[in-house]
């Protein structure tokens, strides 16, 4: 599946939800899926990037997308039963989520954690998801063959020293794609959660601020595994970590 040849349109009459769409492998899944006949859905908390992104897919004649403007870490449970309403009157299904969205928080070591930075990370990184995809089951379940993808890291699996709130919340997000797989096994819904790996983002830039970014993917290298678990061909694929790289 690393290597999985993707073949034009295989997203064709799909709506994907992605979130963190405005920048980096968000924003990359938007494009790709959009060239690959999706219509997507693109929510991030900075509407400026999301209107470049919609500007993008709409100069290259994609499937017109939409965009919702969401603060993860401000937002309420109401705000996602209504954004699924809203998806649900709109479209009618939902096929796919990208749950994308994350903040690193500060790495730091672990008793020197301040407590907001972790209540901020588990915020976003944790509970929303956990809202958001509460919210968007029941759409997803209407979908003949629906695909929710988690983020994960490297971290997520193996905890590593300074890493404390976003590894901490990695292993938290595994932990929910596991027990939603579990308890869909039987339905037409699956769960899994990539390790997109070392990618050129900013919040890698952040972690690894002298890394060289030559020597790193770029968000486009990695869309194969992103396009594989949206497409039919990974049906029978459920409850897994997958890495990208």
């Amino acid at each position: 599946m690393f290597d999985y040849a993707i073949t034009p349109q295989i997203l064709a009459n799909k709506t994907i939800l992605i979130t963190g769409a405005g920048a980096g492998i968000g924003r990359q899944s938007a494009l790709t899926y959009a060239e690959l006949g999706a219509t997507v859905i693109l929510l991030g908390k900075t509407v400026a990037k999301l209107e470049t992104v919609y500007d993008e897919i709409i100069a290259k004649g994609y499937p017109e997308p939409a965009i919702v403007p969401l603060d993860l870490k401000g937002a309420t449970k109401q705000n996602y039963i209504d954004l699924a309403a809203t998806i649900d009157n709109q479209f009618g299904q939902l096929d796919g989520a990208l749950l994308n969205a994350s903040i690193l928080g500060e790495l730091t070591p672990f008793h020197q954690i301040h407590q907001q930075i972790w209540q901020d990370v588990m915020q976003v990184n944790v509970n929303a998801q956990f809202l958001l995809a509460q919210a968007i089951i029941p759409i997803l379940l209407k979908s003949k063959s629906s695909s929710l993808v988690f983020t994960s890291s490297g971290v997520g699996n193996k905890g590593k020293a300074y890493w404390g709130a976003y590894s901490v919340s990695k292993f938290a997000t595994e932990g929910m794609m596991q027990v939603i797989a579990d308890e869909y096994e039987n339905s037409s819904l699956r769960a899994n959660a990539i390790n997109p790996g070392s990618t050129n983002t900013n919040m890698r830039s952040v972690a690894y601020p002298a890394e060289n970014k030559a020597d790193i993917a770029s968000p486009e290298d990695i869309m194969p595994l992103y396009v594989y678990l949206m497409a039919d061909d990974s049906k029978a694929v459920n409850g897994q970590r997958l890495n990208a790289q």
